[in-house]
């Protein structure tokens, strides 16, 4: 079993920074690839970046492509997401989420990932 917890999120100003961690615990933790998500009221959960444990290839989703960094650190076994430039539309609660084996399910679907965080709440204020 794989627990992951993320911290990091606040209230920030359109514009700030804020920087996103999540951290696995459980058995050996070495999954395939690792997504963040965000699901805000009334809006459905939608992918924002993934990026692949062993290569570190990543991808996002338009909008938040140059102002959003995903990476991970395999000694912690934790993945960030560094949020520059934020937007109120940026606020939402972000997940993290853990898709352990190759699969042909898109990087993009939340049915692709077998684990998932509780969330932690961005909120970006005009």
């Amino acid at each position: 079993q794989v627990q992951l917890v993320e911290s990091g999120g606040g209230l920030v100003q359109a514009g700030g920074s804020l920087r996103l961690s999540c951290t696995a615990s459980g058995r050996t933790f070495s999954p395939w690839r690792l997504g963040w998500f965000r699901q805000a009221p009334g809006k459905e959960r939608e992918f924002v970046a993934a990026i692949y444990w062993s290569s570190g290839s990543s991808a996002y989703r338009d909008s938040v492509k140059g102002r959003f960094t995903i990476s991970r650190d395999k000694a912690k076994n934790t993945v960030y997401l560094q949020m520059n430039s934020l937007k109120p539309e940026d606020t939402a609660v972000y997940y993290c989420a853990a898709d352990v084996r190759p699969d042909s399910l898109s990087l993009y679907s939340t049915a692709s990932y077998d684990y998932w965080g509780q969330g932690t709440q961005v909120t970006v204020s005009e």
